[in-house]
C-alpha cells in the first residue's frame, strides 16, 4: 500500500523535535509538508527531512491534492477549528490534545468525522504504548485482585514563562487542560471505568488554573474504587500512576508520560511478600507507535485505539471538574 503523506500545520516545537521526527520514521507514513508563514521555521524540520514541501498557509496545505493526513500542534484554542477544517479539506487529521476544550465540542467533530468517512483522532499517544499496555493487561488478569484505589499525579514548574501558552487563559491554558488528559485518560483506559462523583480544589494564577486536585469515585467493570489526580504547572517534576488492588499494586512510575525521556519507560508489579516485577521498554517511541497505528487505519480501516469517543469521555470529566471546582489558596 502507499505510504499516508502527511503534512503538520505549524512549526511548533514539540511538533519538530517529538512528532514531526516519529511521522517521518513510522512505518508506512511520509511526512511530506509544513505550513509555516516564516520560512526560517522550517530549518529544523529540513535537517532530518531535507524534501519537505514548504506552505505558506495553514489553507494551502489543506488545499494540497497530494496530503492525505494533517498534524495540527496548534495552541489549544484552535484545535477544533482546524481539525473542522481538515476534515471539510478531506483529510484525516491527528489534533494535539486537549483536541477541544469542552466535550460538547468532541461531540462536532465526531458528527464531522462520520459525515466525511476519514479517520480523527486526538494525539493521546500513551495509550500505543507497552507499557500502558501491560498495566492494561495485568490489571485485566485481575494480578491485583480488587481495585480499589488509583493514584496519578503530574507537575512541572512554568512559572517563569507568563507568556507560555499553558499560562494563558486566552488560549486554554492550565494544568488539567495541558496534563490532566494524561492522568485522567491513562486511569480511564486501564480500567475502563467512568466516574460516578467528581470534586475537585483548584488554585488559579492571573486566570489560570495552576494546580488542581481531583477526586472521583469511578464505577469500572469489576467495581467501584477511589480515584485522586494531582495536576501543576507549578511544582517540581513529577509523573506517576499508582494501581492500588487489595493483592497487589501496579505502579507506572519511571516514565509514563515522557516515556524514555527521563527514565527509562517500565512498569512494576507489586506483588505479597515484597516480590516486584519489573518489565521495561527502552526502545519504543509512543509517538512513532502512535503515527503507525493512525495509518494502518487509514489504510485498512481497523480500527483506532483511542476513537473520539474515549477522548469525549476523558473531557467530559475534565469539565465536571473545573465546573464545579473550589478555588483554595495554599
Amino acid at each position: 500500500m502507499k505510504p499516508v503523506r502527511w503534512g503538520v500545520l505549524g512549526a511548533a516545537k514539540f511538533a519538530r523535535e517529538h512528532m514531526a521526527p516519529a511521522i517521518h520514521a513510522a512505518a508506512g507514513a511520509e511526512l511530506a509538508a509544513l505550513a509555516t508563514s516564516d520560512p526560517a521555521k522550517a530549518d529544523g524540520f529540513r535537517a532530518f527531512c531535507p524534501g519537505l514541501q514548504l506552505h505558506s498557509s495553514y489553507d494551502a496545505l489543506l488545499a494540497d491534492p497530494t496530503i492525505d493526513a494533517v498534524y495540527v500542534p496548534l495552541p489549544n484554542h484552535l484545535h477544533v477549528e482546524w481539525t473542522l477544517k481538515a476534515l471539510a479539506a478531506g483529510k484525516h487529521v491527528l489534533t494535539e490534545k486537549p483536541i477541544a476544550l469542552r466535550a460538547e465540542q468532541i461531540d462536532q467533530i465526531i458528527v464531522a468525522r462520520d459525515a466525511s468517512g476519514l479517520l480523527a483522532a486526538e494525539a493521546f499517544m500513551i495509550v500505543h504504548h507497552p507499557q500502558w499496555q501491560r498495566a492494561k493487561e495485568w490489571l485485566a488478569e485481575g494480578k491485583i485482585g480488587q481495585l480499589r484505589h488509583v493514584d496519578a499525579a503530574f507537575s512541572y514548574n512554568n512559572a517563569a514563562e507568563p507568556d507560555n501558552i499553558r499560562n494563558r487563559p486566552d488560549t486554554g491554558g492550565g494544568s488539567l487542560r495541558d496534563i490532566g488528559v494524561y492522568t485522567l485518560g491513562s486511569m480511564r483506559f486501564v480500567t475502563g471505568a467512568e466516574p460516578v462523583d467528581v470534586a475537585a480544589k483548584i488554585i488559579l494564577d492571573a486566570g489560570v488554573e495552576v494546580f488542581a486536585d481531583l477526586n472521583a469515585m469511578m464505577q469500572g467493570p469489576t467495581g467501584r474504587f477511589t480515584y485522586r489526580s494531582m495536576t501543576s504547572m507549578r511544582l517540581a517534576n513529577r509523573q506517576e500512576v499508582v494501581f492500588q488492588g487489595d493483592k497487589g499494586m501496579i505502579r507506572v512510575g519511571s516514565a509514563p508520560f515522557n516515556a524514555n525521556v527521563h527514565d527509562v519507560a517500565s512498569v512494576e508489579l507489586h506483588l505479597p511478600g515484597q516480590r516486584v516485577i519489573t518489565d521495561r521498554f527502552p526502545t519504543d517511541n509512543h509517538y512513532k507507535l502512535q503515527v503507525e497505528a493512525f495509518g494502518r487505519s487509514v489504510r485498512t480501516g481497523a480500527a483506532y485505539p483511542c476513537p473520539l469517543e474515549f477522548v469525549r469521555g476523558t473531557q467530559a470529566m475534565m469539565d465536571r471538574a473545573l465546573d464545579t471546582a473550589q478555588e483554595i489558596t495554599l
